[in-house]
């Protein structure tokens, strides 16, 4: 039975599970749902939402009507970070964690961090320079979230200046969330030359072959 996955293109949390499948090499299929964003655009700007995720059948499998969800043999898990932990659990956990559980701890501490720190303000950044109508837009975000994310990078800039990766020396599940994190700042913000063992990461993870599934511009301006 083949992985499915519903979710959106340009959903950063479907984005952690498709860079996860694809470091795993796993094949499946990718259902777009979404409540808030469609083929066209986001319903702020009147357009069409994917759908899907407020139907009956999807309800029973995600109650909270969010994405990303997964189906893998029957088994059905929603929560980006926790799915992501259970593929690489179940598909190769030398890759994703060196199998240590030390190693598995501080990833999945950097995993939680970029959900508590990052999205919230990146998620704002992007609403007011690409998603709102511009009449919308608030220039006060705008500042008020870049000051916000250039702060909690400079966590993660210290953090690269003792290890190669976000949790050690070797590329771990950590560094899924932070491989879209980098992009979207290099692409809303262009604020690297602040930060060097950032920018030097930021090149290792594009170098990936990975990478090329989130490249896209577009999957993180799309509005």
């Amino acid at each position: 039975m083949t992985l499915q996955l519903w979710g959106r293109p340009s959903s950063a949390r479907t984005q952690k599970v498709i860079l996860a499948l694809s470091e795993l090499n796993l094949t499946y299929e990718f259902i777009k749902a979404s409540a808030t964003m469609g083929p066209k655009g986001s319903v702020s700007r009147g357009k069409t939402p994917y759908g899907i995720v407020n139907t009956t059948e999807y309800l029973e499998k995600n109650p909270n009507g969010t994405i990303p969800t997964i189906s893998d043999e029957g088994f059905i898990l929603w929560e980006s970070n926790a799915i992501v932990q259970y593929l690489g659990m179940k598909y190769n956990p030398k890759l994703f964690y060196n199998a240590n559980i030390e190693t598995f701890a501080s990833a999945s501490r950097w995993m939680m961090w970029e959900n508590n720190q990052l999205i919230p303000p990146m998620h704002d950044l992007a609403k007011h320079l690409y998603r709102l109508p511009e009449n919308q837009r608030d220039e006060n975000v705008v500042r008020t979230s870049k000051e916000k994310l250039f702060l909690e990078f400079q966590k993660v800039e210290v953090q690269l200046s003792k290890t190669r990766f976000i949790s050690g020396d070797q590329w771990c599940m950590g560094d899924i969330p932070m491989t879209i994190r980098c992009h979207r700042w290099n692409i809303l913000a262009k604020p690297f030359a602040d930060f060097p063992n950032l920018l030097r990461y930021y090149r290792e993870l594009s170098a990936r072959p990975s990478f090329n599934t989130i490249s896209a511009p577009e999957l993180h301006t799309a509005g």
